[in-house]
C-alpha cells in the first residue's frame, strides 16, 4: 500500500507534477503517495466534462445500468482488499470497513436498478379545459449540467459512491474530489470506472487540493454541488454560488430519546447495546452517531448504568485487528480537540462516567451526564466517541430537548407505541425518525438528509438523481385522445 497513486482524469489515469502522503492514523504509517492534479489538468477534466454532457445524457439506460452493476460486482469481489485500504487510511476498524464496502455495493446497484427506470414520465392530458383539447403533456428529467461532488473522509468509499452512482445513473458527468486525508479509496472508484464503456469525459476523480477547490466551486460549467462535510465549509461554498444547486449534508448531534414505556429490562439492555455502539462506531465520526441520549425520568436511573457498562465493553485498539470496535480518530488534531470539548464541559460541572482519556489519535469512549447548556459539547458536533445523557420529565419535554439544537439530521426514539411514533415523526425538527433505534440507522436507497443547519437536499441514489436533474415538459398538439 506504498505506492504512488495517480488520479483519473476524464476516465484516464493520469499523474501531476506535485504529491502527497496518506498516513494511517494509527501508527502514522505510510499508507500511500498521491499524485496531485495541476491547474491545467482540473481545466483539462472540467472541459471534458463539459464537451460529453449532450452525448452522456443521450446514453442509453441500458450501458449506463451495466456500468453500474459492473463496479458493484467488482466492489463485492475485492471486498477484503478495499477494507483494509478504508481501515488503513482512515483507522476505521476492520468490522465497520467491511460494512462500508458492504453498503458501497448496495449503492451503485440501486443506481444501476434506478437508472433502468428513471425518466420514465408520466403523460398528462391538457384537454381538462376547452383551450387544450387535443393537447397531451410529457414530462421527463434531463441532467442540470455536470455535477461537483465533495466528498468528506469519514466514509471514504461510500460517501463517494453516493456523488458518483446517482450522477451515472442520471446521465450527468461528474468530477468528485475526494477528502485529502482519505482520497485512495475513492480512486478505487476509478479503478473499476476505467473497466467499463462510460464515455470518456463522463467521469473524472481529482484529489484536488483545498486551497484549489475555491476556484472549481465557482466555474460556472459546473452548475451542481453535492457536498458532505462541515457546516462551515458547506454553506460558504453555497453563499459563495447562490444561483447553483447545491445539495449539502453536513452535521448532527444525533439524539436517542428513551421514553416511558421502554422499561422493560430487555429493552433498557437493548437500548444501551444500540446507545453504546453508535455512539462510538467509526470513531464516534459519523453525523448520525449517538451524541445525546434523552431518557424519561421514570427509566433513567435503570438505563444510565447499563449505558455506562456497555459503552466500558466496547473493544478499542489496533483497527487491523477483527475484534476491535473503536479505533483512532482521523488525526491526532481531532482528539486533541475532542480532549479539549470534554475538559471544558467537567470544569465547568458535568460529571465524567467513563473515559475521558487520549492517547496519540484515540479517544477513549466516554460518558458524560449533567452537562451545563453553555458548553460547547452541549450544542456543537462532537465528531468524535463521546455521549452526554440527560433527563427529560416525558415526552413533550424530551421531543422538546430534541429540537433545542441548530442541528436536525436523524433522531431515535425508543417506544412501543405507534401514536408516540406518529407524534415524533410530526414533532421533532430532523430529516428522518427511526423508531425502536438509535438515529444511526441509514439504508442507502432512502432519503438521507437534515433541516435547520444540517443541510440541505437528500441523498439517497433516487433522491440524488432527481436532485441532478429537472423537468422538461413535452406538449404534444393535435391528438385525438
Amino acid at each position: 500500500m506504498t505506492s504512488t497513486h495517480a488520479f483519473w482524469l476524464a476516465g484516464r489515469q493520469a499523474t501531476g507534477e506535485d504529491t502527497f502522503d496518506v498516513t494511517s492514523p494509527w501508527d502514522g504509517r505510510l499508507v500511500g503517495t498521491v499524485s496531485l492534479p495541476t491547474d491545467a489538468q482540473v481545466e483539462e477534466a472540467v472541459a471534458a466534462a463539459h464537451a460529453v454532457l449532450d452525448e452522456f445524457a443521450a446514453t442509453p439506460a441500458h450501458v449506463r445500468a451495466a456500468a453500474l452493476d459492473h463496479v458493484s460486482k467488482r466492489l463485492a469481489e475485492r471486498t477484503e482488499e478495499i477494507a483494509q485500504l478504508i481501515s488503513a487510511e482512515n483507522g476505521k476498524p476492520l468490522k465497520w470497513a467491511r460494512g462500508e464496502v458492504g453498503r458501497a455495493v448496495s449503492v451503485f446497484r440501486f443506481a444501476a436498478e434506478e437508472a433502468r427506470r428513471f425518466n420514465g414520465g408520466e403523460a398528462q392530458r391538457l384537454d381538462t379545459d376547452q383551450g387544450g383539447q387535443g393537447r397531451l403533456a410529457l414530462t421527463r428529467r434531463f441532467p442540470k449540467g455536470v455535477v461537483l461532488g465533495i466528498a468528506p473522509f469519514n466514509f471514504p468509499l461510500n460517501l463517494c459512491a453516493h456523488k458518483i452512482a446517482p450522477a451515472i445513473a442520471a446521465g450527468a458527468p461528474i468530477i468528485l474530489k475526494p477528502a485529502p486525508a482519505t482520497p485512495l479509496s475513492g480512486l478505487i472508484i476509478g479503478d473499476l470506472l476505467a473497466e467499463t464503456e462510460l464515455p470518456a469525459g463522463s467521469w473524472s476523480i481529482l484529489p484536488v487540493a483545498n486551497d484549489k477547490m475555491p476556484a472549481l466551486v465557482q466555474d460556472e460549467r459546473l452548475p451542481v454541488i453535492s457536498f458532505t462535510g462541515s457546516e462551515k465549509v458547506g454553506y460558504a461554498i453555497m453563499d459563495s454560488v447562490p444561483r447553483k444547486h447545491c445539495t449539502l449534508e453536513l452535521g448532527g448531534n444525533g439524539a436517542a430519546v428513551v421514553l416511558a414505556d421502554w422499561a422493560s429490562d430487555e429493552d433498557l439492555e437493548w437500548a444501551a447495546s444500540r446507545i453504546a455502539t453508535f455512539s462510538n462506531y467509526q470513531g464516534g465520526q459519523s453525523c448520525i452517531s449517538v451524541q445525546r441520549v434523552i431518557a424519561d425520568a421514570s427509566v433513567y436511573d435503570r438505563l444510565l448504568p447499563r449505558i455506562v457498562a456497555a459503552v466500558e465493553a466496547q473493544v478499542t485498539g489496533d483497527p487491523s485487528d477483527d475484534r476491535t470496535e473503536v479505533g483512532p480518530l482521523v488525526s491526532e488534531d481531532a482528539a486533541r480537540r475532542v480532549e479539549a470539548w470534554v475538559q471544558e464541559a467537567v470544569d465547568a460541572g458535568a460529571r465524567l462516567l467513563t473515559g475521558g482519556k487520549r492517547e496519540g489519535a484515540s479517544y477513549a469512549p466516554t460518558v458524560l451526564a449533567e452537562v451545563p447548556g453553555e458548553v460547547t459539547i452541549a450544542s456543537e458536533e462532537v465528531f468524535g466517541p463521546v455521549l452526554t445523557v440527560q433527563k427529560a420529565d416525558g415526552e413533550a419535554a424530551a421531543f422538546a430537548a430534541v429540537n433545542d439544537s441548530k442541528y436536525g439530521l436523524q433522531a431515535g426514539v425508543f417506544t412501543h407505541d405507534l401514536q408516540t411514533a406518529f407524534r415524533a415523526h410530526r414533532a421533532l425538527e430532523v430529516g428522518g425518525v427511526v423508531i425502536g433505534d438509535v438515529p444511526s440507522y441509514r439504508a442507502d436507497q432512502m432519503p438521507y438528509g437534515g433541516v435547520k443547519q444540517s443541510g440541505v437536499g437528500r441523498e439517497g441514489v433516487r433522491f440524488a438523481m432527481e436532485d441532478y436533474t429537472y423537468e422538461r415538459v413535452l406538449v404534444l398538439t393535435g391528438i385525438d385522445l
